[in-house]
């Protein structure tokens, strides 16, 4: 997603990658309010340097191939990576493979969005105390 009419001001340090990320922190799946890093949904960023600045590259999938969302999603992600200093091309790929499961979550997605952490075998003696599950 070119941007010719309203450049980026230029990168005055060194671009990262990172930058990148935290930005996509904030995006949220409108319908999961959890950012789409946290969710698992990014697979892969790329910067790479363009004439007049930096092409990013997004590789991400969607919770469902037919989410209503998906071109909400993808247009936030390219406003808000086009925003970024020094960023002149946006380019953002939606994939569904590997398919998105809740194993992609972080656990910070998954104890927001309440699901049950593995917490691995029970103890063997958990005394005047009852473990549930």
């Amino acid at each position: 997603m070119p941007h010719p009419q309203h450049p980026n001001p230029p990168v005055t340090e060194s671009f990262h990658e990172e930058t990148v990320w935290k930005q996509l922190k904030t995006v949220r799946d409108p319908e999961i309010p959890v950012n789409i890093v946290d969710l698992g949904l990014v697979y892969a960023v790329a910067a790479e340097d363009v004439s007049g600045g930096k092409r990013v590259l997004v590789r991400m999938t969607l919770t469902a191939p037919g989410c209503a969302m998906s071109g909400v999603i993808k247009a936030e992600v390219e406003r808000k990576l086009a925003a970024l200093a020094g960023v002149c091309e946006v380019r953002v790929e939606i994939v569904f493979d590997p398919p998105w499961d809740k194993s992609k979550m972080s656990e910070a997605a998954r104890l927001h969005l309440g699901f049950e952490m593995d917490s691995g075998p029970s103890p063997s003696n958990a005394g005047p105390f009852r473990v549930l599950r």
